[in-house]
């Protein structure tokens, strides 16, 4: 699939924007604060079915009521997202959707400047990145991290309650058991398969023989009973702190740079080079079990990139359809 064009109305501070996409690299070039970063959110709603940044009602323009994407593809088809502020629908060919069918979404590397802070930055941020790279991979990933979700604000929302018991809090904790395990042993089997490419791609990219590795913190395989006793045991603790303590929710994902933390032993231009990795082996893993080979939306990353690393980035991307923001001269 090949992105032709882009139209929006509405949409963060486009109030109308078109955009005509080539089929191997786009550039597109603003000042800071222009909306560069919204051209590639919309394109990103329009194959992925939802904003990687933000909810509905904060894409609308200012002082407008709703906003509306238009993507056309290369092979004639065309989506549309529309959002009246309150709903959002789909329109692929001549259907309407209240969210993108699976059949209709198409895989994206998407690369942002945060990204390239990803080893120092909160747990929380780690737990978004490998989310958001598992749930293009694994659609059963996918629903279960969607569920879990939900399921654990219930949980949360009665333990805060002075109502709160063990009976009313079960069936909360089967669900949280069932979809949690779908997610550790997930993640658990993901880390591991990177770990047998990430070393050998960091090489490639920075030239030398350090060794990296990604330490997952619930690195043992667990099943539902296990789990479900787990969330037992730990009732009367989250009852008084009044939040969830035990789940995917609260992981991590660790880098280490020869065998130590990377974050305190690596330098910048390593810690760029590891996530640059971690960016050729997501596009590699996407090709190998989609059999598609990923769209690349890389948000304005050519600045804090050196000339090696860039040089890196666009050999690596040669075969995709690449869509780049940069400021402008």
């Amino acid at each position: 699939m090949i992105v032709k064009s882009v139209k929006l109305a509405n949409f963060r501070n486009h109030q109308t924007y078109k955009l005509e996409c080539k089929d191997a690299v786009t550039l597109i070039l603003g000042k800071n604060g222009w909306g560069k970063t919204s051209i590639l959110e919309a394109i990103y709603i329009a194959l992925r079915g939802k904003s990687f940044r933000a909810v509905d009602n904060e894409i609308v323009k200012r002082g407008e009521e709703f906003y509306r994407i238009e993507v056309d593809f290369g092979d004639g088809e065309k989506c549309v997202v529309a959002y009246d502020g309150n709903n959002k629908t789909f329109v692929v060919g001549d259907k309407k959707y209240k969210r993108l069918p699976k059949r209709n979404k198409y895989p994206v590397v998407l690369f942002l400047p945060s990204d390239l802070n990803l080893i120092s930055n909160s747990p929380s941020a780690r737990r978004d990145y490998f989310d958001r790279m598992l749930a293009q991979l694994d659609e059963r990933y996918d629903n279960a991290l969607s569920r879990y979700d939900k399921a654990l604000k219930q949980r949360n929302e009665l333990l805060k309650s002075e109502y709160v018991s063990k009976d009313s809090i079960f069936s909360w904790n089967m669900l949280l058991s069932q979809y949690g395990t779908i997610i550790l042993n997930a993640r658990r089997l993901f880390v591991r398969e990177v770990n047998l490419k990430l070393t050998e791609v960091y090489r490639s990219i920075a030239k030398t023989r350090d060794e990296i590795e990604i330490v997952y913190s619930n690195d043992d395989e667990i099943s539902e009973e296990h789990y479900l006793k787990k969330l037992e045991q730990d009732f009367e603790r989250d009852r008084i702190i009044g939040h969830t303590s035990f789940g995917p929710h609260r992981d991590d994902f660790v880098f280490l740079f020869n065998g130590e933390e990377a974050n305190g032993s690596a330098s910048r231009g390593e810690t760029r080079s590891m996530i640059l990795a971690m960016k050729f082996i997501e596009a590699a893993e996407i090709s190998a079990r989609l059999m598609k080979n990923p769209i690349i939306l890389l948000d304005d990353v050519f600045s804090e990139l050196d000339e090696v690393r860039r040089k890196c980035l666009v050999e690596n991307f040669k075969d995709h359809q690449v869509i780049i923001t940069s400021v402008e001269a």
